[in-house]
């Protein structure tokens, strides 16, 4: 098998590709160890959405379920063996990427219960308990970056547990992400962990911003307005890697970071999450071809990287000295009335709420599946 030619482009300028989505059939009928052979995957990032999926359709869980009926097994027990089964599995698959790189990619994600997403302690306790029931190298635990996920991305760091961010919005909440995981690191240093060990990528969404922002943008209705759809979660996210320059790559504030750096510690790479173009108006590959980047990673729906491998061009890096451009564009969004802070504070709550909801359907197809298979 040889590599497809634009996703080979997107790696090669240093954009890590990721698969947004999981499942057994993908894992068992190879089309997972496909996707490594031929499109430059190297990773692979789940969500309770993306598990409600792949558990409400086909017979490949079926088996399992009936096991755990037998067992008299609960939604929430049945629910935590089968997903940490899978992600597993998934990361077996992408172990000899996780070598080849160094540790750098081959990650495999899996997010705590939403519904800790505004509990610090629960979301320590069970981003703990995941990394020790999966027990692979190149897990990656998802913790939100709420206000009550921040001090637990510190503390799981600490632990030597790697991280995945997800849910980060605006770019005042990512500096902040940062810093947790700055914190993190020296707080590991401190209880002689190996830093270079530790990995962290933090998940900035895209597409989410623009779906928001347009709304409002036609709502407002006037020329200025209109002429700013499909601008802002491209702008945003151009301004995030600036951030992310200034803290990681030679920037003002690299001094924190230099210092860990020298006993090991990994820069926490740019992750571009929810990069399905949601508007059929825009480019179905949009997220991807302007938001290439040395040193990040792209999280891309099978529909969307194919779309990639099919006609996206990828020009090279078309993010690094954009920056004053992207402010110029949240300049025009705040004169034309756009209240940002509100936006992002409206994503976050909105984000929670999303993956609670499908994390209660998942419970409640599962309990369904329990109960058919003569469970409780």
């Amino acid at each position: 098998m040889t590599q497809n030619p634009n996703t080979a482009a997107l790696y090669a300028a240093g954009v890590s590709v990721w698969l947004d989505d999981l499942s057994r059939d993908r894992i068992q009928s190879g089309n997972l160890a496909e996707l490594i052979a031929t499109r430059n995957v190297v990773g692979v990032t789940t969500n309770p959405t993306i598990f409600q999926g792949a558990l409400s359709k086909g017979h490949a869980y079926d088996a399992q379920v009936r096991e755990l009926a037998a067992q008299r097994a609960d939604a929430d027990q049945a629910v935590r063996v089968i997903t940490t089964d899978d992600v597993r599995a998934a990361c077996d698959v992408l172990a000899e990427v996780y070598e080849h790189t160094g540790g750098l990619d081959g990650r495999v994600s899996i997010e705590v219960d939403p519904r800790l997403a505004f509990d610090t302690d629960g979301t320590v306790a069970q981003a703990v308990e995941l990394w020790k029931i999966v027990d692979r190298p190149n897990l990656f635990i998802k913790i939100p970056a709420t206000e009550a996920g921040l001090p637990a991305i510190t503390r799981v760091i600490g632990e030597g547990i790697s991280v995945n961010v997800t849910l980060i919005f605006s770019v005042a909440r990512y500096k902040s992400v940062m810093g947790a995981y700055l914190d993190g690191l020296r707080n590991a240093k401190v209880q002689g962990r190996d830093l270079a060990k530790i990995q962290s990528v933090a998940s900035f969404f895209v597409s989410r911003v623009d779906t928001e922002i347009d709304k409002r943008l036609e709502a407002i209705g006037t020329p200025e307005a209109l002429a700013l759809r499909g601008k802002a979660g491209i702008a945003n996210a151009r301004l995030a890697y600036a951030a992310y320059q200034d803290v990681f790559d030679g920037g003002k504030h690299t001094s924190t970071y230099n210092h860990l750096a020298s006993a090991g510690a990994n820069k926490q790479r740019a992750l571009w999450a929810s990069t399905g173009v949601k508007n059929p108006e825009y480019s179905d590959t949009m997220y991807v071809t302007e938001l290439v980047a040395p040193n990040t990673v792209n999280t891309l729906p099978e529909k969307t990287l194919e779309a990639v491998a099919d006609h996206a061009e990828i020009r090279g890096d078309t993010v690094s000295g954009t920056a004053a451009d992207a402010a110029q564009v949240f300049d025009e969004l705040a004169a034309v009335g756009i209240d940002l802070d509100d936006v992002f504070r409206v994503l976050e709550t909105e984000g929670v709420d999303k993956f609670v909801t499908s994390w209660n359907e998942l419970l409640t197809a599962t309990t369904e599946q329990l109960t058919a298979a003569g469970g409780n």
